[in-house]
């Protein structure tokens, strides 16, 4: 066999391989995983993503740095070079490869530590603060298929605790192989079904799209989960326009869409779906008072990884552009005082206006305020209390719109609701701004030395949230007009 021959096996050879990154896509989406061996799509990662990337990738510098201090570490150039630095008994390699053709396996560990019994220990530095996740246990777990002696893989994670994993993994890897080799030994691309919270962000959502629209596949609509549109094909409702044309004692109860209700919603969403309509079920109550928008921007992504409010924004009557207030802290070793300012802001505005109303959209500000009492002992606190208790000024917004209205969306978050022409219609400043956006932004902020360009990421975020506070108060307007 010639050179070139040789090298194109091989090649082949190694892209036939399972590898423990391979478990990411197949916990996501089958097709996806049979997409990426079979007709792999090249995307860019989005800001977002490419952040969690470089600080993985700081957090694993970090480890290597801890280690170098402590013994010598030699970094790995192939999978003979691993070889043989295990067979020298290098007492840490970094960036080891590893290969078993027999098994069609191949890895990729951070580190392969060496045991006192002499045998390696593969390890990984991972952002995430827990090992439970299935992706990473089927990591390791392949890595120790592949040094096959026994011990246990090491998880260095975010928090700074190292977990291991040993035989307790091997089930959920096996699953995962055995799976894996049956997906890819399929001629064509699995049927799957839709689903808004993953596919918008797939690299193969323009690829498979057109699919679901075609065959009108009914996951694509808000609330049918994919298991449910398989027990209502069985049934022999398959399409959108099957479902709309349904009556509730025709729909069978199914996993995660029994009972009336439920039915008579899914019916007037795929009749929305097709044709645009708002559908109300019941009349939305709003609280009477003096209505404050409030919404906040937090960082997930601080070295104790405990969520850091950067942000408290709130809209204030009239409900201008320049009635926008705010509490900001510039880094979570000023979480304490963001805290404590937002609480005052509460006080003055109780004061001001004694009937007030503090709307947000879903339950995420809520549940910040009660995790921030919890992390400062603070439940007793009379603010704190009034926020929590039984006569809260807290209203969720986004109650009276899921209780009450069915809309021709895929999703009913603030920005599916409210950039809808057919909706509110009210668009953000930046187009391209979001939740995941002003974390990064605010992360270019922390680590931004130069003052001017500080404080022109600073005052793009106070826009997007001033933004999001302004959206609210028309969605609220909306309603008043809807329901009045």
């Amino acid at each position: 066999m010639g050179l070139l021959n040789r090298t194109m096996t091989t090649n082949k050879s190694i892209q036939t391989l399972i590898k423990p990154s391979d478990a990411s896509a197949w916990i996501a989406c089958h097709r996806r995983a049979w997409l990426d061996k079979h007709q792999p799509a090249s995307y860019e990662p989005d800001a977002f993503n490419q952040l969690l990337s470089d600080l993985g990738l700081e957090h694993e510098a970090a480890v290597l740095a801890q280690l170098e201090n402590q013994y010598p570490v030699s970094h790995a150039t192939s999978f003979e070079h691993t070889q043989a630095l295990i067979q020298q008994g290098i007492p840490i390699i970094y960036q080891g490869r590893l290969r078993d053709e027999c098994q069609g396996l191949v890895g990729y560990p951070d580190f392969l530590i060496r045991h006192e019994s002499g045998q390696y220990q593969p390890a990984d530095a991972k952002l995430s603060l827990s090992e439970n996740k299935k992706s990473i246990q089927i990591q390791l777990g392949i890595y120790r298929r592949l040094l096959n002696n026994g011990l246990p893989a090491m998880v260095f994670l975010g928090d700074g605790r190292v977990a291991l994993l040993g035989d307790e993994v091997e089930s959920l890897v096996d699953e995962f192989i055995t799976g894996l080799r049956a997906l890819l030994d399929l001629q064509h691309q699995p049927p799957v079904r839709y689903s808004h919270s993953k596919c918008r962000i797939c690299p193969y959502e323009a690829h498979c799209r057109p699919e679901f629209e075609a065959r009108e596949d009914i996951s694509l609509l808000y609330g049918i989960h994919g298991k449910a549109a398989d027990y209502l094909t069985e049934a022999g409702i398959s399409t959108i326009s099957q479902l709309a044309t349904s009556t509730i004692e025709a729909v069978p109860d199914v996993p995660y869409l029994k009972g009336n209700k439920r039915k008579h919603r899914a019916i007037l969403q795929a009749k929305s779906f097709l044709s645009g309509k708002i559908y109300p079920l019941n009349k939305a109550i709003l609280p009477e008072g003096t209505w404050i928008h409030f919404d906040i921007e937090d960082n997930p992504l601080t070295p104790t990884r405990e969520r850091h409010v950067y942000l408290w924004g709130f809209l204030l009557p009239a409900y201008a552009r320049d009635d926008f207030d705010y509490v900001w802290t510039d880094d979570e070793t000023r979480d304490y005082e963001g805290w404590l300012g937002f609480l005052q802001k509460i006080e003055v505005y109780r004061a001001l206006y004694p009937s007030l109303v503090l709307a947000h959209y879903s339950n995420h500000e809520k549940a910040t305020i009660r995790k921030y009492a919890e992390r400062y002992a603070m439940e007793n606190h009379a603010t704190v209390a009034w926020l929590l208790g039984q006569d809260s000024p807290l209203f969720d917004i986004q109650n009276p719109i899921l209780d009450c209205l069915v809309l021709p969306l895929q999703g009913y978050g603030l920005k599916d609701i409210c950039k809808h022409p057919g909706l509110v219609n009210f668009q953000w400043e930046n187009q391209g701004s979001g939740s995941q956006w002003s974390v990064v932004q605010f992360n270019h902020f922390r680590s931004e030395t130069n003052l001017l360009e500080k404080q022109k990421l600073k005052t793009e975020i106070l826009g997007y949230n001033r933004d999001d506070v302004i959206a609210t108060r028309n969605l609220e307007l909306w309603l008043r007009r809807l329901f009045c």
